[in-house]
């Protein structure tokens, strides 16, 4: 019996495509393919922006020490909310770690997980990431939605959401670099 080079390709195809589902290699391909297609997130028109008015919200740091988000109030803020174990959360970690890199003494960073903290110095240090990370207080009041994760936030220093965005975005990118200095370099009213 005769196999046919279509029906070799087809086969070859067919295991190419199962490797994303059950090997590493689909772990990998995923993740690339989450950043491949991850954008600059859009920034809300001025007139439809939202103003954060209650800053008084618990968080824990890294060293499980409760803090007030209410320090941050005047200052630029990035807010995102990640979980290990969701492969997009992963994916926008990298473009996120780039963002602190290049404003970390500029900006305040909340990047925030749910999760224990055991698990997460565990993926902190497997993926090498250095930025701080926050803890929710679950029950406690919060000035932003947390259901929906990935999604992250950026606050100018009068308290309005620039910009809010659901699922993963791209925030190593020069339009989010070019409006982060123009909100540092805003005057408070």
């Amino acid at each position: 019996m005769k196999i046919s080079k279509k029906s070799v390709l087809n086969i070859l195809l067919m295991l190419f495509v199962l490797s994303f589902f059950v090997t590493p290699l689909g772990y990998y391909g995923k993740l690339l393919l989450n950043r491949i297609f991850s954008f600059s997130p859009p920034v809300i028109e001025a007139s439809e922006r939202q103003k954060i008015t209650d800053y008084d919200w618990k968080l824990k740091d890294a060293d499980w020490n409760f803090f007030n988000f209410e320090k941050s109030k005047g200052n630029v803020v990035f807010v995102n909310f990640w979980a290990s174990w969701r492969l997009p959360s992963e994916a926008e970690l990298v473009s996120i770690q780039e963002l602190y890199d290049a404003y970390k003494d500029k900006i305040d960073f909340y990047i925030i997980t749910n999760e224990e903290q055991a698990p997460v110095e565990a993926f902190m240090a497997e993926h090498e990431f250095t930025f701080p990370v926050t803890y929710l207080i679950i029950g406690e009041k919060m000035p932003l939605d947390a259901s929906e994760v990935p999604a992250s936030y950026l606050i100018d220093k009068s308290g309005n959401v620039v910009i809010h965005k659901e699922g993963i975005s791209d925030w190593s990118s020069n339009k989010v670099y070019k409006l982060l200095d123009e909100l540092i370099a805003e005057k408070i009213e």
